[in-house]
């Protein structure tokens, strides 16, 4: 395999439609691209593949330039050595599962190239057998193995993977997942995955970037973007339930903590919320008092309690509920909680384990949240 590379792109176009951001990714990372339909994600990577060409740009792959639009470099698709992986697998139908794979096989001897494609059949866990097939005798899941064998068989510098899972029922879906986490530490390239799956991304990316209607709203490492979004519109295409309204009062008494409001959507319209209940947590000295805000804590600053408990502790709150409503999921329950200090607004937690045993409907508990896991994000206007 080649040596290790990294991707640095950057991209901006008006039409035939809005781009704008730029973005990196290292070499074994795996970068998600996560956005509602339309945000651009396949845009992006038809434009990584030179399948098509923005306004402005500029591609980076392992320190060759594959696109620079200010001085006219734009490499072709097959310069780039890019392997990619489709939704609908592509796949020839009247061809073997190995011939499909020697397609990118050409620059070897004749003799060679099915040798060696069921070589890259076996690595994605194909037999000899599967591998003579035709695609139409083959299950969903060992199509899209093929496709992945193709694409890895020319050897990429960067893998492209536009959403190859969702196409592929659940069972098979997760041994493709185990079959990508093994061959990541091989290849040793950039992968860019293209999914609507917010389950995908957070199990499989160690990046994610973030995309509306073709604009970057932010890109970092999985875990922060999930606790400190940069806006409320990031934390909507991430998947964070527990997204709140509130008020900044100021400084607290504490040096480097401030005080945070707990209200609704109408109090933020108001001068003067009617809400009292404060939290105290970390100040950036970034907002002024008075400001409305939104805020986000992440699921592992909240912990279900029994209704018994009220042991405090320092960084934390302990917050009455009751179960508004409950789920079970088999091994795993969703319920909606109604805090008493805050009866305008439901809690959303996922819990497991002896955590739900006696959970019901109008069930008393406890929430203990780490006021260290709440994320602040002003509002862009007063409202």
């Amino acid at each position: 395999m080649s040596l290790p590379t990294s991707l640095h792109i950057e991209f901006e176009q008006l039409k035939p439609m809005p781009l704008r951001g730029s973005f990196h990714c290292e070499a074994g990372q795996l970068l998600a691209l996560v956005g509602p339909s339309g945000a651009g994600k396949s845009s992006i990577l038809r434009v990584l593949a030179g399948l098509m060409k923005p306004a402005k740009g500029r591609i980076e792959v392992g320190g060759q330039v594959w696109l620079d639009t200010t001085k006219g470099v734009f490499q072709t698709p097959q310069q780039r050595r890019v392997g990619l992986v489709f939704q609908n697998y592509a796949l020839m139908p009247h061809l073997s599962a190995a011939a499909n794979v020697a397609l990118a096989l050409q620059h070897l001897p004749k003799g060679d190239q099915i040798i060696e494609a069921v070589q890259w059949l076996k690595r994605v866990r194909l037999s000899n057998d599967e591998a003579m097939r035709k695609p139409a005798e083959l299950s969903g899941g060992q199509q899209q193995r093929v496709a992945l064998a193709r694409a890895l068989a020319r050897e990429p510098k960067l893998l492209l993977l536009d959403e190859p899972f969702s196409a592929v029922d659940q069972m098979n879906r997760e041994g493709l997942y185990r079959l990508l986490a093994e061959l990541r530490s091989d290849l040793n390239i950039p992968i860019v995955l293209v999914t609507h799956d917010l389950n995908e991304a957070r199990m499989l990316c160690d990046k994610l970037v973030v995309l509306d209607h073709g604009q970057v709203l932010q890109e970092g490492e999985a875990f922060d973007v999930h606790r400190r979004p940069r806006n409320s519109r990031v934390a909507d295409l991430v998947g964070i339930q527990n997204r709140f309204h509130g008020a900044w009062l100021g400084p607290s008494d504490h040096p480097g903590f401030g005080m945070l409001q707990w209200t609704s959507a109408l109090d933020t319209q108001q001068a003067l919320p009617s809400n009292s209940f404060q939290l105290q947590v970390k100040d950036k000295g970034k907002i002024p008092p008075g400001f409305p805000v939104n805020w986000v804590v992440h699921a592992d600053g909240l912990a279900l309690k029994p209704a018994a408990y009220n042991l405090q502790r320092d960084g934390f709150v302990v917050l009455p509920a009751h179960v508004d409503a409950h789920r079970d999921l088999g091994e795993l329950s969703l319920i909606d909680l109604t805090m008493e200090v805050a009866p305008f607004e439901t809690l959303k937690m996922a819990v497991s384990g002896a955590q739900r045993l006696g959970l019901k409907k109008g069930a008393p508990c406890v929430v203990e949240m780490e006021l260290g896991l709440i994320h602040i994000m002003p509002k862009k206007h007063r409202q």
